[in-house]
């Protein structure tokens, strides 16, 4: 009996033993799957990366929508443009810009911005939108998208300055046309820069930096239209085209640019060197820059006279921004084409098509669109003029990435819009690369390349 017992006795221990490790096999699986969900369990290296994360993209948003970098000594002390908005009444000079001439040069209102008191005005009609002094009160209010004014303490326009969302954001028109919240990166096609330009009282430093007569520079702002801009004229003079046309480029969207080697349509350098570039050279911001190649004095003659390829300001009020800035561009995704604007049937399509015997994706690799390394092509490669290449210190052009270009058709596509519609693209690519497409596979290929 006693034997029989204490083997009685065993077998439960050994139950009880066997219940206790399995219960504690499960509290440890269970507690590793939430150190790994956890961000509190996470080490003290990655959360410093997620904090640092975080506060680089909070950085980087507040210097791309509102930072001018100290451009303000360019467009008040030198151009005046100040003056222009504010108009005679207000201490300026002529009209004053209102807020409908604002909106018809394509500039853009963040109506998150707007107390509630002035959007019901605004819904109501009562507010004047011929009037400059509802100018200056959204420029107080600094919802004018890409525009920073300063105003005195009697409350008159002291300086403006621009910043990088004038060009490369929009808004998404949810109020009103020209009114609505922001998209950063979206590439503002109806902003006429040149037009803007043009108000300033006092065009001496353009004048006497490109050699030639008030009357002709405003020709060249004015040829340039909305959603264009020559980056390259203070660099080599070159306001035209051989074929009379104006030598200003489409403003390119900012967005979806990770993963993407070289920017700009002719491949300058990563978006870190263009930020520099544009903050320097064309916001006239106070800074550092550095370029070698723009101290030949062949391609680039005026750059090369002034000095642009090594740029050095004190104090400097751009260097210590642009690693934030990068971090924040690089993280705005392109944006998902809407449901409705494309076929989803014929895209499919089309998507077999563009990987495949329309041979699109040799160069437009996915997921990126664009090939992964030096993604540059000879004129002669992809059927075009070397004009705006020849501006170029490679003198190639880029391969665009093609995400969201259904945020971006108008004013045409290439770099100077001379394709009007994504079918005009595809009709130059198939008599190039003699791909034979039919008709119907052309038309289907436009609906895969709207729906990116």
């Amino acid at each position: 009996m006693s034997k029989g017992r204490l083997s009685f006795l065993e077998r439960g221990l050994v139950k009880i033993a066997l219940l206790l490790f399995a219960t504690a096999i499960t509290l440890v699986f269970v507690s590793s799957r939430g150190s790994e969900a956890s961000p509190a369990m996470s080490t003290e290296s990655e959360q410093q990366t997620d904090a640092n994360a975080q506060q680089m993209l909070a950085e980087g948003k507040q210097t791309f929508r509102f930072d001018t970098f100290g451009d303000e000594a360019f467009w008040t002390d030198a151009l005046q443009l100040h003056r222009a908005i504010a108009g005679a009444k207000f201490g300026g000079v002529g009209p004053g810009v209102s807020p409908a001439t604002a909106l018809a040069v394509g500039l853009k209102v963040d109506s998150t911005a707007l107390p509630q008191s002035l959007t019901s005005q605004l819904k109501r009609g009562r507010v004047n939108l011929d009037d400059p002094a509802t100018t200056l009160a959204l420029l107080k209010l600094n919802a004018v998208v890409g525009v920073k004014g300063t105003f005195k303490a009697d409350g008159s326009l002291q300086s403006v300055g621009i910043t990088c969302a004038l060009c490369h954001s929009t808004v998404d028109n949810s109020f009103a046309p020209g009114i609505g919240q922001r998209l950063d990166g979206w590439a503002n096609r109806d902003l006429n820069v040149g037009a803007i330009v043009a108000l300033s009282p006092n065009l001496t430093p353009l004048t006497t930096l490109l050699g030639v007569d008030e009357a002709t520079v405003r020709t060249v702002l004015q040829s340039w239209g909305p959603g264009k801009f020559d980056a390259e004229l203070f660099l080599d003079g070159k306001a035209f085209r051989p074929d009379g046309k104006s030598a200003a480029t489409l403003l390119p969207p900012a967005f979806g640019l990770v993963g993407v080697n070289l920017h700009t349509w002719t491949g300058w350098g990563s978006v870190t060197h263009w930020n520099a570039f544009v903050a320097n050279l064309e916001m006239h911001g106070q800074g550092t820059f550095y370029d070698p190649r723009l101290n030949d004095p062949v391609k680039f003659p005026i750059a090369a006279r002034e000095g642009f390829g090594n740029v050095r300001s004190n104090p400097d009020l751009i260097s210590a921004k642009l690693p934030a800035l990068q971090f924040y561009q690089l993280a705005i995704p392109a944006p998902a084409a809407p449901a409705g604007s494309f076929d989803p049937a014929a895209a499919a399509r089309g998507a077999t098509l563009f990987n495949g015997v329309a041979k699109c994706s040799v160069c437009h690799v996915p997921p990126t669109f664009t090939e992964p390394g030096w993604n540059m092509h000879t004129p002669e490669e992809i059927g075009i003029d070397d004009f705006q290449a020849k501006r170029s210190p490679d003198e190639r052009y880029r391969t665009s990435p093609l995400k969201g270009l259904w945020t971006h058709q108008k004013g045409g596509f290439y770099h100077d819009g001379r394709f009007a519609t994504l079918r005009d693209v595809i009709e130059h690519y198939n008599t190039f690369f003699n791909t034979n497409l039919t008709e119907q596979q052309k038309v289907d290929l436009v609906e895969y390349l709207k729906s990116l």
